[in-house]
């Protein structure tokens, strides 16, 4: 199967770098469409309260600082149309010295006076905005667990009364009208969540955990991206939010917490014994197989996720196939090794993994 991927190994050459650009480029223009809609990265689309707290703080700040821009400008202008245009020979107008200029000492005075008072208000109004995003109210709220490692998201949904714990990876389901409070960790270095249709940046540090409250309030799916600098592949570290009605949500995760189901068939029955017995079972988890390793993200249902390897590659076999085959074309430094696997043996394991629903 032919693939057009970057033609680098290891670290990118000048041709990568150039490669790898423009796919960013072209991805960002003509991203599949997914849930209805493309996946919203846009501070200026609030799609929560949290983000239209913020939106309306990020309005004020601009038009301020327009109006000074404008008045700085208007002033420059003004100045130089009244300026003395005196030859390159002739003696400088230095009667500003010897002669007070009593009205532009008021002009400036009042201008400073007003930038203070600007850039106070502008203070009041960050202060403003903190304190109502720390007072919005938080009842009976979804409670996630997320680590930022290099480079994709581990996502944990705790145990709830009659419903296992489990784990996904890249993309965070929420319910739409309910606050939402996740747990932010590091697990190895300085990485930051931010989804700017919902809330503004929350780093995650190595060692210590915060966490970040946002609610959704329209249904939609909204890209996030880690934005502290985090390695090599730092800028495809990409998340999806996807928030969906409650009783989807509640379908969704009764159908997360159940284990993988059995191979329906031969070749995939084939295929998950091949991958039981190779590297990828030392470090991904498929509940309901021997496969049990936490390094890498959890596999049990990976087909019902929309991308694969952070956002980098749709979730497809053929993608799925290239990306075990050789991920470091796709995501040079990536800690996942190739998969030395026989052509059968890869279609395979593909074949399997595509019932992972």
């Amino acid at each position: 199967m032919k693939r057009n991927r970057p033609s680098y190994r290891g670290l990118p050459s000048a041709r990568g770098r150039y490669a790898a650009a423009g796919w960013l480029a072209t991805s960002a223009i003509s991203a599949p469409r997914l849930a209805d809609a493309e996946p919203q990265q846009n501070a200026l689309l609030p799609a929560g309260v949290q983000a239209a707290h913020i939106g309306q703080l990020w309005n004020l700040t601009l038009v301020v600082c327009t109006i000074v821009f404008a008045a700085v400008l208007l002033a420059t202008l003004v100045a130089l149309m009244r300026s003395r245009r005196d030859n390159a020979v002739a003696a400088p107008d230095l009667d500003s010295l010897t002669r007070p200029e009593r009205r532009t000492r008021r002009v400036v005075a009042a201008a400073s006076i007003v930038s203070v008072v600007a850039l106070c208000g502008l203070i009041v109004a960050d202060v403003l905005t903190d304190r109502a995003l720390s007072k919005l109210p938080v009842d009976n709220p979804v409670r996630i667990d997320m680590t930022g490692q290099q480079w994709w998201w581990q996502v944990q949904y705790p145990a709830g009364q009659d419903m296992a714990g489990f784990a996904t990876a890249n993309e965070l389901h929420i319910p739409v009208g309910h606050p939402v409070i996740v747990s932010l960790k590091a697990g190895d270095v300085i990485h930051s969540f931010w989804v700017p249709s919902l809330h503004g940046k929350k780093d995650m540090l190595p060692g210590i955990t915060t966490s970040i409250v946002f609610r959704a309030d329209k249904p939609g799916v909204y890209r996030g991206q880690c934005a502290e600098f985090c390695g090599a592949q730092h800028a495809l570290m990409a998340v999806l939010v996807i928030a969906e009605p409650p009783e989807r949500y509640d379908a969704w995760l009764r159908q997360q917490a159940q284990p993988a189901r059995a191979p329906l068939d031969a070749t995939a029955q084939h295929g998950r014994d091949v991958f039981e017995k190779s590297a990828c079972a030392g470090c991904h988890t498929v509940r309901g197989t021997s496969a049990s390793g936490t390094l890498a993200p959890d596999l049990t249902h990976l087909m019902s996720r929309q991308t694969i390897a952070a956002g980098v590659l749709a979730n497809t076999p053929g993608n799925l196939a290239a990306w075990i085959r050789d991920p470091h074309a796709w995501k040079p430094g990536v800690t996942m090794p190739a998969v030395p696997l026989s052509d059968s043996d890869l279609q395979a394991v593909v074949t399997w993994l595509a019932t992972l629903q």
